[in-house]
């Protein structure tokens, strides 16, 4: 019982939409009543309707009232049904012959699909449809059981028994047979094409979802980009204006007895202003890349690559003067080994470099800084590490707002690293991210 429940989904709350009524069912009624009157006019000229005392426009006209009802069979399928129910069984009794016709029976095929098909309510289709099916089987059971559908059937002349049945059992079980597999063929068949249409529409809403979806990870890719832009230029804009102020500060006191040295530190200043420009120009048309891509348009040119460990020579001698003095160091398993670095990678160790020189520059006493670079491409678990270390102490009346620090560890997760930032147990500050490189440093390199 449940298979069968299961089978009509008298559990699932789906409604076929309602169709308007349009071309595709115009076209049904007329072409269902141009064939019947075709074949309704050659059963009469072939005398099939002697029988009948109706003249021959009665019999056309109950035919179109059979055929042109097909038109609202999408639209009202329940109240189709029930009419073309009662018209079979009222031209059954008055003009059975008539009633007998292969057009009105794919009329009234159609009708009972229809309320299966198009019904909005699993449960009331379904009990019109049975309820349409019972009366029928009872109605041929009754003229059975009177005798006079099996004496039109037969004629006057009773066939001889030449199988194993008498032909009077016989004849009346194929006949209840007929309209069993007619009847419940329509109600199976409506089924059919109301799961199909289900399915689609099911398929329909699960391309919207997965479209949904694309959108809404289409647009997540954006904020995550624009917040690594956010990043980039919080890097950017630290570090040049940090080297600014240093210079500045510097140029400042040699400024009269010193000039060549002043001018030197404002040639730094200069550099580092134009070199900051130049960077935050290449980030803001990254920007309108991914505005572009976002609008479904086509991005511009290509921008100049990101910065890597190739760059941190440059970036820590910039840091260096007479106040705070600099180091720079490599260390490889294997030679080459830190140009051979992912370039995703090489810029995380790059930025991470430049906010933790930044914050010694803005926020620390130190007098010295070292950064060291380890790349160990062999053994169980290689990795790409930068360490910057300094000597210092916090100075009095500086604060950050945390988001450098923020932004190294959301790098480094981005990698799946390790960070490792806070005071030395001696003197100073420590930052250290750790990178891993996949299996044998390959994985992560492709």
């Amino acid at each position: 019982m449940s298979s069968l429940a299961g089978f009509f989904a008298l559990e699932d709350d789906w409604s076929r939409p309602t169709p308007p009524i349009g071309r595709q069912d115009v076209l049904t009624g007329v072409a269902a009543e141009a064939v019947g009157l075709l074949t309704l006019e050659l059963a009469r000229s072939g005398g099939a309707f002697e029988d009948v005392d109706a003249p021959w426009w009665v019999i056309y006209l109950v035919l179109s009232a059979a055929a042109l009802a097909l038109v609202l069979r999408r639209r009202h399928p329940l109240t189709v049904g029930l009419y073309l129910a009662a018209h079979m069984f009222v031209t059954g009794v008055v003009m059975p012959p008539v009633m007998g016709q292969l057009s009105l029976q794919i009329c009234y095929f159609l009708g009972l699909f229809s309320v299966m098909a198009w019904g909005r309510s699993r449960r009331t289709s379904l009990l019109v449809s049975s309820t349409i099916l019972v009366f029928m089987l009872c109605w041929v059971g009754w003229q059975f059981a009177v005798g006079s559908g099996l004496q039109d059937f037969l004629g006057d002349d009773a066939p001889q028994d030449t199988g194993f049945l008498p032909a009077i059992p016989a004849t009346a079980l194929l006949i209840f047979v007929v309209n069993v597999v007619y009847f419940l063929g329509a109600i199976v068949g409506g089924q059919v094409a109301w799961r199909s249409a289900r399915q689609r529409d099911s398929l329909a809403a699960q391309a919207r979802t997965i479209s949904d979806q694309a959108d809404t990870l289409r647009r997540r890719a954006v904020v995550d980009e624009r917040l690594r832009i956010a990043r980039e230029l919080h890097d950017v804009v630290g570090h040049h204006v940090s080297v600014i102020g240093v210079q500045a500060a510097g140029a400042r006191r040699v400024l009269d007895r010193d000039p060549a040295q002043a001018a030197t530190a404002l040639g730094a200043i200069e550099d580092s202003s134009r070199e900051a420009v130049t960077q935050m120009r290449s980030l803001l048309g990254t920007l309108r890349d991914i505005e572009a891509v976002a609008a479904g348009d086509e991005p511009g040119p290509d921008r100049a690559p990101g910065p890597g460990v190739e760059d941190l020579p440059g970036l820590v001698a910039t840091r260096g003067s007479t106040a705070l003095r600099t180091s720079y160091d490599v260390v490889e398993d294997r030679p080459g080994a830190a140009g051979r670095l992912p370039a995703t990678v090489g810029l995380s160790l790059f930025r991470t470099t430049q906010e933790a020189l930044a914050n010694v520059v803005r926020h620390s006493t130190a007098g010295r800084v070292s950064v060291t670079l380890r790349v160990q491409e062999v053994g169980p678990r290689p990795f790409a590490e930068v360490e910057v270390l300094d000597d210092g102490r916090l100075r009095n009346g500086t604060s950050g707002t945390g988001l450098g620090l923020l932004g190294i560890r959301e790098r480094a997760a981005s990698h799946r690293g390790e960070v490792d930032i806070g005071p030395r147990a001696t003197r100073g500050y420590r930052v250290r991210v750790r990178i891993p490189l996949g299996e044998h440093g390959e994985e992560e390199r492709g």
